[in-house]
């Protein structure tokens, strides 16, 4: 007996209608000047299908940026195996980055909307801070990963790096929209290299407190 024809998307199918949307809809217009109605048309779907899947607006910006963070760390540490040296590791990632922070510019533009948006909100800025973190804690989490796989020893314990790699490549990806001249494709390598030069020794402990 055959099964059924299903007509309705799943559950997952529409999220994923209404994230890639989303993402139409705050690129194009930003995210305050937009409605999630806006977003239910571009999704072909009612805006009662949003809102079984994210609680309001702000729940929908941070589902997209921790989406973003997680695909960018996906791709950054896809092509490191356990035979992997330091230096091609480090060439992989910063390409890998470099290429999303040039594909992506509109994502670094959402954030710093939305951290403006969020300056004088404080509900909206503790959201953000939680995303955040629950970002670095993953990329973190990866890198502890990645050492223990290949040997390469962290210059940073994993989540102070962590922190380092969201701030290099968030900030450079802003200073590249702003004056691409003035950040060379191979400025993040370089800056990987050297941050990685003297990590043979003891990595440091976590701070206290």
């Amino acid at each position: 007996m055959s099964k059924p024809i299903r007509t309705r998307p799943t559950r997952s199918e529409t999220r994923r209608r209404v994230l890639d949307a989303a993402f139409a809809v705050f690129g194009e217009r930003g995210i305050a000047a937009s409605s999630l109605a806006e977003v239910a048309r571009e999704a072909g779907l009612t805006k009662g299908a949003v809102y079984s899947n994210f609680r309001g607006k702000d729940d929908l910006v941070l589902a997209l940026m921790e989406e973003h963070a997680m695909h960018r760390l996906s791709g950054a540490l896809a092509g490191i195996t356990p035979t992997t040296d330091v230096d091609e590791a480090l060439a992989t990632a910063a390409t890998v980055l470099v290429r999303s922070m040039h594909d992506g510019a509109a994502w670094h533009r959402l954030l710093a909307e939305y951290f403006a948006l969020s300056h004088r909100d404080p509900d909206r800025r503790e959201g953000l801070r939680l995303r955040r973190r629950e970002a670095r804690d993953a990329v973190a989490r990866a890198l502890v990963q990645v050492a223990e796989t290949t040997g390469i020893r962290l210059p940073l314990p994993a989540p102070d790096l962590a922190a380092v790699l969201f701030a290099l490549s968030n900030g450079m990806a802003m200073e590249s929209a702003i004056d691409p001249d003035g950040v060379p494709d191979d400025l993040l390598g370089r800056v990987l290299a050297l941050m990685f030069a003297g990590s043979a020794g003891r990595v440091p402990r976590p701070r206290s407190g």
